[in-house]
């Protein structure tokens, strides 16, 4: 879509590619100006040795044989190719040698450096410029008054600096230099630097065509991404071209950070979904009991038990909700826990104690297998009820084994991870699609119905591992079930 001018404008990139151009094109003027009068200063200071050595040459010339010397010289020397000026006139001004046919009135009145560059023709110039023009049969007009300023200011005069000095018979010697070499000198800086902003300026034009409408295009793809984000489509993510530069780490990073707000979108409508599902069940177990308790006349000890009914499913509506909520924190990532240094072999021997009396009234054997120690960075309080709730699980389930049940807790080291085991002897979980359902919030599978829980357990040890960057595993164990624990390996230096 075309854009205006004044919209142009009004964006970022338009702003900075005017911007730098305007302090380019200030600070290549400032050098041009710079540059000339540098160059300027630098050939007339030359200019002015060049003619001080002349004078010194001339002055030597009119020290060995006095004015016929000095004329002789600069006879000489005003006839050779390139020469520079000089000039002999009288007292009164008028002209006697040298190669200078009129100078600008004024010139030689004042003794030493001329305040100003002076025009002047030099000898033969006018004649050259009759032939041109075709005047050459008129009569040649003395070059005084006006006529002399004009022809000394005409189209074909020069512009000099000068030394004048004034002989002891009062006669007076111009020595000069021609100003055209520096003036074209200075020119063609003026014109190279000229030319230079100019090619400059026009880089500086394509430059934002081509690559600020480039940056434009690719911001306005981001906006129409974001628009359609903002409009519910979370589904959407912000365009990369794979050039890696800064617009493309950009939108990786918040393409990150929209699958992220995705993922855990996701985990709070599940959750809602799961507990609006597997809640009102106890709910309105407690209703039903409430409303069958003040129905009818009963005794004391009914109320009372009926109360205690309503405060143990109290609690543990209370318990499912503590533990919805921590798998939903550490599922985002944060918890109020801190982390240190925890030895997993110690963690398992505690469990064992704790849980083998009750392994040892279910009929289960509880066997811990642990040798050494096996240290992470994380948090002991979690990854001990992590791992009570899989033990929990594999003393219940194990029951229903064929043979003796067995609950076999080992740690080994292998590949830079540390394996916490826990396997069983029971039925297990042979379907590979239930076994990735199980650690799903509330998720209870056919044959475990009969078991008190509320399906939490697997969920919140998978969050615990996901907190410390670990994982958890549910594997066949021909019999039985292996739960699998794998903790990143601590490195100690």
């Amino acid at each position: 879509m075309a854009l205006s001018v004044p919209a142009i404008m009004k964006t970022t990139a338009a702003r900075l590619s005017a911007l730098y151009l305007l302090l380019f094109a200030l600070c290549a003027v400032l050098l041009v100006f710079y540059m000339t009068s540098l160059s300027s200063r630098m050939l007339t200071a030359q200019t002015q040795e060049t003619i001080n050595d002349e004078v010194l040459g001339l002055a030597r010339a009119y020290q060995r044989g006095g004015l016929p010397v000095l004329v002789r010289v600069v006879e000489n020397r005003s006839r050779q190719p390139g020469a520079n000026l000089y000039l002999i006139a009288d007292a009164n001004g008028q002209i006697l040698t040298g190669n200078v046919q009129s100078l600008a009135p004024g010139v030689i009145d004042t003794e030493g450096w001329t305040t100003e560059p002076f025009s002047y023709k030099r000898f033969g110039e006018g004649e050259l410029d009759r032939l041109r023009s075709g005047t050459s049969d008129q009569t040649t007009a003395p070059a005084t008054g006006d006529n002399a300023a004009r022809q000394a200011g005409g189209e074909q005069g020069h512009n000099a600096i000068a030394l004048v000095l004034r002989l002891p018979n009062q006669m007076i010697m111009l020595v000069g230099r021609d100003l055209g070499e520096p003036e074209r000198f200075r020119a063609v800086i003026r014109r190279a630097l000229t030319l230079a902003l100019g090619m400059m300026g026009l880089g500086g034009l394509l430059i934002w065509f081509f690559v600020g409408r480039a940056a434009l295009k690719r911001i306005d793809s981001v906006s129409e991404a974001s628009r359609r984000i903002m409009g519910g489509d979370l589904s959407g993510r912000l365009p990369v071209t794979g050039a890696g530069d800064e617009f493309d780490r950009l939108s990786e990073n918040l393409n990150s950070m929209l699958a992220r707000i995705a993922t855990l979108n996701e985990g709070l409508k599940q959750v809602s979904d799961n507990i609006a599902h597997d809640l009102k069940t106890p709910l309105t177990r407690l209703r039903n009991r409430a409303e069958a308790t003040l129905s009818g006349k009963h005794k004391p000890a009914d109320y009372r038990q009926a109360l205690e009914g309503t405060i143990a499913e109290s609690d543990q509506l209370i318990k499912t909700f503590n533990a919805i909520l921590m798998i939903s924190r550490l599922e985002a990532g944060y918890s109020s826990e801190h982390t240190n240094r925890v030895d997993l072999a110690a963690a398992v021997r505690d469990v064992a104690e704790l849980y083998e009396p009750v392994a040892e009234e279910a009929g289960v054997s509880l066997e811990a297998e642990v040798n050494g120690a096996f240290l992470v960075d994380g948090n002991r309080e979690l990854i001990g009820q992590a791992l009570s709730n899989i033990v929990d699980n594999a003393i219940k389930y194990s029951t229903d084994s064929t043979s003796k049940p067995v609950v076999r807790v080992t740690l080994e080291r292998t590949h830079g991870e540390i394996r916490l085991c826990v396997a069983d002897n029971g039925q297990g979980i042979p379907d590979d699609a239930d076994r990735a359902r199980a650690t799903e919030r509330f998720v209870r599978l056919e044959k475990s119905r009969s078991q008190p829980g509320s399906g939490l357990g697997l969920s919140l040890a998978k969050a615990v591992m996901t907190f410390h960057y670990g994982r958890l595993d549910l594997l066949p164990g021909n019999p039985g079930l292996s739960v699998v624990m794998s903790f990143p390996a601590r490195e100690d230096h």
